[in-house]
């Protein structure tokens, strides 16, 4: 089954949204998916060094505070699929251009799903820096990928263009929020939705819609 999911990886929802269609799909083995990740940027306007998280909470959400009681939210439906987010660690606020071209490097090698798993805990759990170009190349050796390839790929413009134009497409579609998941090119579910929230989705792909008796 052909997923696509537009995600960027620096959404605590998009993370948790991962988790829970694994477990979906955990529930159906009968159901091979061919996952392609997409790429959406959070924050498009993000400086190419990104900035330090505290500037970027008082920016985006007026600071520590009311962003904390945001991430509460994350925090608890982490916690109920294994996500240990550490938020406190975080430092600083990366654009994510690089890190979506270095998905793009890994889908062709297919390791793109374990790098976007290891993009994620490294900036949700360890706190790492996911816009610096080494912090990356090192995450993409943990991911099955060799990483002074993955460092002469990030030090090029490959896929750039690719990227920001996935992007954009993305946006004309009406996708405006993520994560979305969109199903053998038909059906999409956008947000984190729950395991079940999938098999009605599942069953459309692999037996078409019902049809009404009579």
């Amino acid at each position: 089954m052909r997923i696509d999911i537009v995600a960027d990886v620096i959404c605590p929802w998009c993370f948790i949204g991962k988790r829970r269609l694994e477990t979906a799909l955990a529930q159906r083995p009968n159901i091979a998916p061919d996952i392609t990740w997409r790429p959406f940027q959070l924050n498009p306007d993000m400086p190419v060094e990104g900035m330090p998280r505290e500037a970027y909470l008082a920016a985006k959400f007026g600071g520590q505070a009311h962003a904390k009681r945001i991430n509460q939210a994350a925090i608890e439906a982490g916690a109920s699929v294994g996500i240990p987010f550490a938020f406190e660690k975080i430092e600083r606020t990366p654009n994510t251009l690089a890190a979506h071209r270095l998905v793009r490097f890994a889908q062709r090698e297919g390791h793109a799903t374990e790098l976007v798993d290891r993009l994620f805990a490294a900036y949700f759990i360890e706190g790492r820096d996911t816009g610096d170009r080494d912090t990356l190349a090192a995450i993409a050796g943990e991911s099955g990928l060799d990483a002074a390839t993955a460092h002469d790929f990030l030090a090029s413009t490959s896929e750039r263009a690719e990227v920001l134009a996935d992007d954009a497409g993305a946006r004309r579609l009406g996708i405006n929020a993520v994560p979305c998941f969109i199903f053998a090119g038909q059906y999409a579910i956008s947000g984190a939705q729950e395991p079940p929230f999938f098999f009605p989705v599942f069953d459309l792909v692999q037996n078409g819609p019902a049809r009404a008796a009579g």
